[in-house]
């Protein structure tokens, strides 16, 4: 086996680990909101507080990550996000949730940044597109394939033990990453005809020089309408991804009627079909680059592709079958998923020695609608009592990133600075 697929496993596993973290909230918030009498808009702010720290951390991140490196940062990150979900078992009331959700996210900023480091060192350009959707993929099998086993700890150990399981996992995978991670120049047993066939595709095998930081190289990529461009479009691409990682179990279980053992079944659903959603984009895309398409084309049009179809979660609105909705809400994800593929463009536009900041202003932009959307939702469920509006809210906002990648970002090429 290669090397780069053992790294790829490595990080999907941390992915895999990171999301699952994030949606324990989610599956739980019923029972915390009644326990702890939350109404709806005090829901939305503890499931936006998460992004609030993410958000603020992204940038920094990206920061340390170009100073220190992947392998100590992101171990450093996995054990830190872990601790923090055992710890919300311990969570009293209001107060201790956000101090908690402000913690994970926090810890969880570095990640995606340093995904992105890890294709543009380990990946040639012509397998970016699926190693990204492999990793991409990973988000989603916590949250589609063990969401019955998750509802299953919920009803029969009650909401903390599902935090101290997903953390107590997390902890050992912090342990394995640490062991096991090595960037290509460091790496103990990658062969040199491997190191040979990613540099000649475009990886950065070689030993990074450690790099500085001004906020004039920020002021400098916002020159670029490009950069505008890639941070609305990711805005609205997380979008639809925060409804179902916060309010969706609580649409089944409250606007749908659905007992438990339902919820637990049609939530894991639409992230089945997200799971397959990138790992069809990331294919797709690298193919079109094989056959001699360009990288504009194959690297926009299944992000464009699937900005509009998950546009069509508002079309939920208006059926009564709640078979209907979830095969409509699967659609959704799916193209969703597909959208999330926008990561492989980053390699292609950052300069070499800001590749961690430009990815973490990417990341920083996808956090931004974690904070917004949860809030919003919130908002419209304690004005109307009904999710009618907050899903043609999520479907807006994705049509409106297809808009921004059509027209905002044009050719894709490196951002001269």
């Amino acid at each position: 086996m290669s090397a780069r697929i053992g790294i790829l496993a490595l990080i999907s596993l941390a992915v895999a680990i990171n999301y699952l973290d994030r949606a324990v909230l989610g599956i739980a918030a019923p029972l915390i909101q009644q326990q702890f009498a939350l109404s709806p808009a005090v829901m939305g702010i503890v499931f936006s507080a998460f992004s609030w720290s993410y958000f603020l951390g992204q940038v920094p991140s990206g920061v340390l990550l170009d100073r220190f490196g992947t392998r100590a940062i992101y171990s450093l990150s996995l054990l830190g996000w872990s601790l923090a979900t055992l710890l919300h078992a311990a969570a009293t009331g209001v107060g201790s949730l956000l101090g908690l959700r402000l913690a994970l996210g926090l810890a969880e900023a570095p990640c995606f940044p340093a995904n992105s480091n890890v294709v543009a060192k380990w990946f040639p350009r012509s397998e970016r597109g699926r190693a990204i959707g492999v990793y991409t993929a990973a988000e989603y099998v916590g949250l589609s394939f063990m969401s019955p086993v998750l509802f299953w700890i919920l009803n029969s150990f009650g909401w903390r033990a599902l935090f101290v399981a997903a953390g107590g996992v997390g902890v050992a995978v912090a342990l394995v990453f640490a062991t096991r991670y090595r960037d290509p120049a460091d790496h103990p047993t990658v062969s040199r005809a491997e190191l040979e066939y990613v540099a000649a595709g475009g990886g950065d095998v070689g030993k990074p020089a450690p790099a500085g930081f001004a906020l004039s190289q920020i002021r400098a990529l916002f020159r670029h309408r490009q950069m505008w461009g890639l941070c609305i479009g990711q805005y609205a691409v997380y979008s639809t991804f925060v409804f179902f990682l916060t309010w969706f179990p609580t649409y089944l279980a409250t606007e749908r009627h659905m007992d438990w053992i339902r919820v637990g079944i049609f939530t894991a659903l639409p992230y089945i079909a997200g799971f397959f959603g990138i790992l069809f984009a990331g294919w797709w895309s690298d193919l079109m680059l094989a056959r001699g398409g360009t990288l504009n084309t194959a690297r926009k049009l299944p992000v464009i592709a699937g900005l509009v179809g998950a546009s069509t979660i508002a079309v939920a609105n208006y059926v009564e079958s709640d078979w209907i909705v979830i095969a409509i809400l699967s659609l959704a994800f799916f193209a969703q998923a597909m959208s999330s593929s926008g990561w492989s463009v980053i390699s292609e536009v950052a300069p070499r020695s800001q590749l961690g900041v430009v990815s973490g202003l990417f990341s920083a932009s996808a956090n931004l609608s974690g904070i917004v959307t949860p809030l919003v939702i919130g908002a419209i469920l304690q004005a109307t009592g009904s999710f009618y509006g907050a899903l043609a809210f999520v479907g807006g906002v994705a049509l409106a990133g297809a808009l921004s990648w059509i027209f905002l970002i044009g050719d894709i090429r490196p951002i001269e600075i």
